[in-house]
């Protein structure tokens, strides 16, 4: 090879080959090589793996943070949508509690109007009775004094005695009664 390398030059001077190197350049890059091979394999190599781990590493995370968010915030949709399904339930029930409560509120309006108006019947007859009876009595004594004072005209004498014209009285009003009765019962 060194035969090879050296070329004679013109004067008789051997000149290196250009184009293949010397042993002692060659010798020096191989140990340059092999020491920033170790350079880079002690010390660089091992920062970029770390880097690489480390930006691995982060966006597994990510990842899975992500999907941990995902999936709970799935879970709180989830939830939500219950929630929100037994709010729903809940505001269908009260609202149905509520007019069942107003149906019954409306029944009993209606139950004491129906008893008070019952009962302001019943007074008013009662009281219709009373004064019935009490215009029929006053009528009676009216028409008592009235039959006694025509009595007392056409007999020509006074009946101004209370027990004497008090039979007369009960006895004019009972033929009246009487008269009336056998009127209502032919019709």
């Amino acid at each position: 090879m060194i035969s090879t390398a050296l070329i004679r030059a013109a004067e008789g001077d051997y000149v290196a080959n250009p184009l293949i190197p010397h042993p002692w350049e060659m010798a020096a890059a191989f140990i340059g090589f092999f020491v920033l091979l170790f350079v880079v394999v002690k010390f660089v190599a091992p920062k970029f793996e770390a880097t690489y781990q480390e930006r691995v590493a982060a966006i597994e995370g990510g990842i899975s943070e992500a999907e941990e968010a995902k999936a709970e915030a799935e879970s709180l949709k989830a939830e939500y949508e219950k929630n929100l399904a037994d709010s729903r339930a809940e505001a269908s029930h009260i609202r149905e509690e509520a007019r069942a409560e107003a149906a019954q509120i409306v029944a009993e309006a209606q139950e004491k109007a129906a008893a008070e108006s019952a009962r302001i019947r019943e007074q008013a007859q009662a009281q219709i009775e009373a004064e019935r009876a009490s215009a029929a009595a006053q009528l009676k004594a009216d028409v008592g004094t009235l039959a006694t004072q025509l009595a007392g005209r056409v007999v020509g004498e006074a009946l101004e005695d209370d027990a004497r014209s008090q039979r007369v009285v009960d006895r004019f009003l009972a033929d009246l009664d009487a008269e009336q009765n056998r009127a209502g019962a032919t019709q």
